[in-house]
This record gives structure tokens, sequence and C-alpha cells, in this order.
């Protein structure tokens, strides 16, 4: 996968600046959250654990592929330890930055999923929202799909020998991969399925759920124009704020979607025996993008934030 000088300074200048936006975006996000008494809620809880998972990715995953792409370009030789995966030596990079990644991404992955359920019961059953939905659940909820997201990330290296961790010259990430075997054994064929599965049954589950509430707000909108003022206003229905959080959820949802979608035609792709080198570039760092978007769909999407903010 190979490029000319112009595309790899083009290629860092916009790692270092998908660095600062995720970095800002976040961390704007967590003061919101976090200094807001408004979002000290179960959905400020829920975003201030998507906003961690993304910061995590600017913080650790990227910058390891800013060294390791500026480290080539002064040497004109890549760093040592690209050259072996983690089979090869008792510590690798890619051990820490490879789970880390992944994790995190089951995490986000999860955490839209909460984020839509819990937009759910607020638009399907507002009146059970106060007591189905409290901060200690969703606490208990935010520590599970981190515990949960971080084993499923390490198991493939933890339970399978045929499997490593290495630096790809490829998407320029660390991924999992074959360690010294010549073709692609079964059992590593259906670990690494895993992930693809495990995210596109969340996310299946999320676009469903997703469609159910609008197709609701959708319909209690109608119905509010044909409705008195007083009659409108009852505390059976949701409240606007919860339909407007309903279609900020949405947006989230379509843009993890779209934006994991490629890694997953990737990995099937991998275990089918195709390289495809250039769109694996692209496809891990379509996904890293999303690490920065979420700010700006709260920023466009909710007005309290978007004032918070600023």
């Amino acid at each position: 996968c190979c490029c000319t000088l112009a595309n790899k300074i083009l290629m860092v200048l916009f790692m270092v600046l998908l660095i600062f936006a995720t970095l800002f975006g976040n961390l704007v996000t967590l003061a919101v959250v976090l200094g807001t008494k408004h979002f000290h809620t179960p959905q400020g809880y829920l975003k201030a654990s998507l906003a961690v998972a993304d910061l995590a990715v600017g913080i650790f995953v990227v910058p390891l592929s800013v060294y390791a792409e500026v480290y080539l370009m002064v040497t004109d030789s890549a760093p040592e330890w690209t050259s072996y995966n983690s089979q090869s030596v008792s510590f690798h990079p890619c051990n820490i930055i490879g789970p880390i990644f992944a994790g995190c991404t089951l995490v986000s992955i999860t955490t839209i999923f909460f984020l839509t359920i819990e937009r759910s019961i607020a638009v399907l059953r507002p009146l059970h929202k106060d007591s189905v939905i409290t901060r200690k659940r969703t606490t208990i909820l935010i520590v599970l799909s981190w515990v949960g997201s971080f084993f499923l990330a390490v198991c493939p290296i933890v339970f399978s020998s045929e499997i490593a961790l290495e630096y790809n010259s490829c998407s320029r990430m660390c991924n999992y991969a074959l360690g010294t075997i010549g073709k692609f054994p079964s059992q590593a064929w259906n670990i690494l399925l895993l992930f693809p599965a495990f995210d596109f049954t969340l996310l299946g589950g999320t676009v469903v759920i997703n469609i159910i509430s609008l197709s609701s707000i959708r319909q209690h909108s109608r119905r509010r124009k044909h409705l008195a003022e007083s009659e409108s206003q009852s505390t059976t229905k949701p409240t606007f704020s919860d339909i407007k959080a309903a279609k900020t959820i949405g947006t989230l949802t379509v843009a993890f979607t779209v934006s994991f979608t490629p890694i997953a035609v990737f990995v099937v792709g991998n275990v089918l025996g195709n390289k495809w080198c250039n769109f694996s570039f692209f496809a891990f760092w379509i996904l890293a993008t999303n690490s920065c978007w979420n700010v700006i769909i709260y920023s466009v999407r909710d007005q309290k934030f978007r004032l918070r903010a600023q």
C-alpha cells in the first residue's frame, strides 16, 4: 500500500487533526455533561461513557499510528516493532493498542444501544421512565458494558494461539491477524467473525428500536395537531425534550452504522482471503473519525448542550 511523500504528509496531517478534534470534542462533552446539573441523568451518564471511549481512541490509538508513520518518513524505515507480530516477542505495543481500539468500539456500540433503549422507554412509556431508568441501574449497565466489551476484545488472543496482533502497513493501525499459520483455520475464522456478528446484532437491534420510537413520535405529532392544547400536554405523552433526544440518538445510530459498515465488510472479506489494502485504510480510519462526530451531533441537535458548550 504505497503512496507518494505528499500523500504520506497529508495522511499524517489528517491523523494529527483527528487527534486534536477527538480530544477537544470529547473533553467538551465531558465538561458539559459532568459540569451541568441538567445533564446529571441516566442519558448524561451514557453520553459521558461514550465520550470516554472516544477519548481513549484519541489518546492511545491514533498517536501510535502517527508515531509509526512519522518515524517511517524521517528515517526511511519503519520502527522495528512493526516488522513482527505479538507472537514473536513478550511485549508488543499492539498488545495494548489493539484491544483498546476494539474494546472502545464495542463500548460505543453498546452505549448507543443503551441510549436507544433509554429513549424508547421515555417515548413509548413516559409514565414508567423515572421508575425503570435510574442512575444506579444506568451506572451498573455502563460498568458491565466496559467489562464485557474489553473481555470480548481480548478473546481472540487469549483463546486462540492462531491469532496475533500486528501493526498493519495497509490500515496503519494495530489489527488482529494470523500468527505463523499460512491458511486461515476454522477456529480463528469463527473467533474473528464474533466482532462483526456482535456489532451488527446490537446495531440491528438499535436500528429497529429507533424505527419503533420514531414511528411513535410521528404518530404523536400527528395526534397533537388535532388535539386541544390541554390534552396534548397530558403526562401520558412524551415530552418535547424526550422526543428531541430520541431523534438525536437516532442520528448517532445512523452515523455509527455508516462508519462501522466498511470495517465489517473488510473483516468478512479478509476472512475469505481478500487483502483489500487501500480499502482497509479507509475502513479503519472512517471508523476512527466517528470518535469526534458525537459532540458535533449533540451541538447541532441539542440547544441546551450547545449553549452550555459556548
